[in-house]
């Protein structure tokens, strides 16, 4: 029997590749989104691309009768929870409505899911939980902390969810530390399209590169890092939905729970990155120093050797894969 997969913010930009990847993969998708940060003509793409009709509910983690009514209309088997607000800067300005939606949202989806009878979950967390990391390239059991309300959200989450696991041996729960996702999907179709001035760097300097806006601002060029910009690690999003399906396979097939990293163990600057978008493109991008961002860090890199161990997971695709699917997806966008 075909097993259903509840993606909430399932048409946001990790979602909706990932719900691709699921399908592909055999599994039944159902969506939930309230499109807060997502466009609704993301399903009429999902559906080009698979295929077949996107079940989707529009409507609020934080409600839980619309959760009640997809449990009570689908025999979901398990979730994986992406909605939730994600930008690191404005989480310092509205702490509350991030610990809202994040840490809230949450709990009222694992309510639901008991409630329900449904006990697997894979929880999208970010490597922002490691705070300024001793260890880089940073592994699963580095000390934990914060240093921004964003990550306050995805650490109490974390912790949250192993209490509840503790409890319960009923659950089995992936924990999924991305690092950080870029690129699109080669079609095209599909890839991250913020509305406003984006929070992430490819999607800004995608943005410089169609004209959209003058130049990019890089925000402190004085850190302890070999060009003095910020260093990330940076995953193409297809590799990560990928490793979204493994997370879903393994707690199916075992039964046990699993934190680990999602990333490829190479870190890029600001710099390497303009780089390589200016190569994808064909043109040079301008560019102003700024002053740093509040929250930021110098480096996020990830050590995956866990998650090939425990999901048989590894990145395939590079930085210049990543800007050259961004480069297809913005262009094709803006002149679709």
């Amino acid at each position: 029997m075909t097993q259903k997969i509840l993606l909430t913010g399932g048409a946001g930009y990790i979602g909706s590749h990932t719900y691709v990847a699921l399908k592909a993969a055999g599994y039944d998708v159902v969506i939930l989104d309230n499109f807060s940060n997502a466009h609704h003509d993301v399903i009429d793409r999902l559906e080009v691309i698979t295929g077949a009709p996107v079940p989707v509910y529009e409507g609020d983690v934080l409600d839980p009768a619309i959760l009640r009514k997809i449990f009570t209309e689908h025999e979901i088997a398990g979730a994986v929870h992406f909605a939730a607000k994600k930008a690191v800067g404005e989480s310092t300005e509205i702490p509350l409505d991030y610990i809202e939606t994040n840490v809230s949202g949450l709990v009222t989806l694992l309510k639901e899911m008991r409630a329900a009878g449904v006990f697997r979950i894979v929880f999208s967390s970010s490597a922002t939980v490691y705070g300024e990391a001793d260890v880089v390239p940073t592994p699963e059991d580095s000390p934990r902390s914060y240093s921004s309300p964003y990550a306050f959200t995805k650490l109490a989450s974390e912790q949250i969810l192993e209490q509840v696991a503790a409890a319960d041996d009923r659950w089995a729960i992936g924990i999924l530390r991305y690092f950080n996702p870029a690129g699109a999907h080669p079609t095209g179709l599909i890839g991250e399209d913020p509305d406003g001035i984006p929070n992430n760097l490819m999607p800004y300097i995608a943005k410089v590169a169609m004209g959209d806006l003058e130049r990019l601002s890089v925000f402190g060029d004085d850190y302890p890092t070999p060009d003095g910009t910020g260093v990330r690690d940076y995953i193409h999003v297809e590799d990560l939905a990928r490793g979204h399906v493994l997370s879903i396979d393994a707690l199916t097939q075992t039964g046990d729970s699993h934190t680990v990293n999602l990333g490829t163990g190479q870190g890029y600057s600001v710099f390497d990155m303009l780089k390589s978008y200016e190569r994808a493109c064909g043109q040079d991008l301008a560019f102003t120093v700024t002053p740093r961002r509040a929250g930021d860090v110098p480096y996020y890199i990830a050590n995956p050797d866990k998650a090939k161990d425990v999901l048989g997971f590894a990145a395939e695709m590079g930085l210049d894969d990543m800007c050259a699917s961004s480069w297809n997806w913005i262009s094709r966008r803006k002149n679709s």
